[in-house]
């Protein structure tokens, strides 16, 4: 039988804080640094990046990161593969994005910017991407109008009389 009971606590491993960041990539070896590129798709929208190995500048349809996406929720989303494999500020990320809304566009390029973060270094990249679900496509999209109905579903008020 064992000398310890439940009264006794070990207290240098009760837990202190709980965090949502992405945890870091454990890689035991240096990330490769090479340009790459990918496509990511999301609702109406498309995403074209190109990485190149560079500071961490981004460019999108010609702007800078919170000039083309003000929100801070869609910044974060969109950064969240590098954070995810380690790699912040080691590329340059430059994106066209047409068609969609805001929500859409950022979507559409965390997959892109995932996607050539896995085409770089598929060996290393692609266990963290996948784990955290950023390789996958999201498909849900907008349902069509149906004939003889006013939207997807709706249909005309019933008149009993």
């Amino acid at each position: 039988m064992s000398d310890t009971t439940f009264n006794e606590i070990d207290e240098t491993e009760t837990l202190t804080s709980y965090s949502s960041a992405t945890p870091a990539a454990a890689t035991n070896r240096k990330a490769i640094t090479a340009p790459g590129a990918g496509t990511g798709r999301r609702k109406e929208a498309v995403a074209r990046v190109r990485l190149v190995p560079g500071t961490g500048r981004w460019v999108v349809n010609g702007k800078t990161l919170d000039g083309y996406f003000p929100n801070k929720v869609h910044q974060q989303l969109v950064s969240e593969p590098f954070r995810t494999v380690g790699a912040e500020g080691l590329y340059d990320v430059f994106a066209r994005i047409n068609g969609g809304g805001v929500s859409g566009q950022a979507g559409a390029l965390r997959l892109g910017v995932a996607r050539s973060l896995n085409e770089i270094d598929t060996e290393a990249n692609r266990p963290a991407l996948k784990k955290a679900g950023f390789l996958k496509r999201d498909a849900r999209v907008i349902e069509r109008k149906k004939y003889g109905l006013k939207k997807a579903r709706k249909r005309s008020q019933y008149s009993k009389r």
